[in-house]
């Protein structure tokens, strides 16, 4: 017996999954009008796409960053997609600012504790990822995510546009300090907060590129070593957060203005979409022909 699919159905259907009004009809016929079969088959299905679509290279998406009302505690989370389109789609903003306001009231220290985080609506957070790239049609990844916390010092963090976030803990809560050093972080990319925490190889190897720079030059090896040693110097200037010129006064250091504010900067981390993914090239002439050539 065949039961008919009135709209009231698929419409009930539509509000339960946020699917096609042909999707949904479709599922419902094949589940003979059973509406909790047809959402378990459109579910499942779901997963199939999303499995399918998770080797695809995912280089656009949006971060998250929120910070609790205390200031005590600040999240940030990079979320990917393929397109700049669907980076833009008010579902998939959605997922970020319900993934990052979970992050921020829920203990997670690994990808897999995240994926299985719950949100506010009681959903998890892979489920609803995997629906999302069923429905969108893209692979959907949360990268990489960074949260901290203080008992008794201050956060801050800084979001540029939805692709670059920085976020700071602070020696002693200021919000204003922070929000200004979190916006230098954005702008000016220190690797580290002071001298102490750049690598000695990372040194060493600096150290050998500007002494052969400087070998050229056919000048003593006295003035060589004092030109190597003021190149080193100006080299950890540039990549350390306390020795870079502040953004919004360049006469003095960002170490320097923290000293005059009787604070310090513990730690910070800086996200920005797409860094570190090597994007594919696409070239639609050439596609075209070898699928011209296949056909022939």
């Amino acid at each position: 017996m065949t039961i008919n699919i009135s709209a009231a159905m698929v419409k009930e259907l539509r509000e339960r999954t946020a699917s096609g009004m042909m999707e949904c009809k479709k599922a419902l016929v094949e589940a003979n009008g059973d509406m909790e079969l047809a959402i378990e088959n459109m579910r499942k299905s779901g997963l199939a796409k999303a499995d399918k679509k998770s080797g695809r290279i995912a280089a656009e998406g949006i971060i998250g960053a929120k910070v609790s009302e205390d200031g005590t505690t600040v999240a940030i989370v990079d979320v990917n997609c393929e397109t700049d389109f669907v980076a833009k789609a008010d579902d998939f903003v959605s997922f970020v600012n319900n993934v990052t306001a979970a992050l921020l009231i829920t203990d997670v220290e690994s990808e897999e504790q995240l994926l299985a985080m719950t949100l506010a609506d009681g959903t998890i957070v892979d489920e609803v990822r995997r629906s999302l790239v069923a429905k969108l049609g893209e692979n959907i990844t949360i990268r990489r995510f960074e949260k901290y916390q203080t008992a008794t010092g201050g956060t801050a963090c800084y979001l540029h546009g939805k692709k670059i976030a920085v976020i700071v803990e602070l020696a002693k809560a200021d919000n204003e300090l922070g929000k200004d050093i979190a916006m230098h972080i954005a702008a000016s990319k220190p690797t580290c907060v002071s001298e102490e925490q750049v690598s000695s190889d990372l040194i060493e190897k600096e150290k050998e590129i500007f002494s052969a720079q400087a070998a050229e030059s056919g000048k003593p090896a006295d003035i060589i070593e004092k030109m190597v040693v003021g190149r080193i110097s100006k080299f950890l200037a540039e990549i350390t957060l306390l020795g870079q010129p502040f953004i919004k006064d360049d006469k003095i250091t960002v170490g320097k203005l923290l000293s005059s504010k009787g604070n310090s900067v513990i730690r910070f981390s800086r996200l920005e979409v797409g860094e570190g993914i090597e994007k594919k090239e696409e070239n639609f002439a050439e596609e075209v022909m070898a699928q011209v050539r296949g056909t022939q």
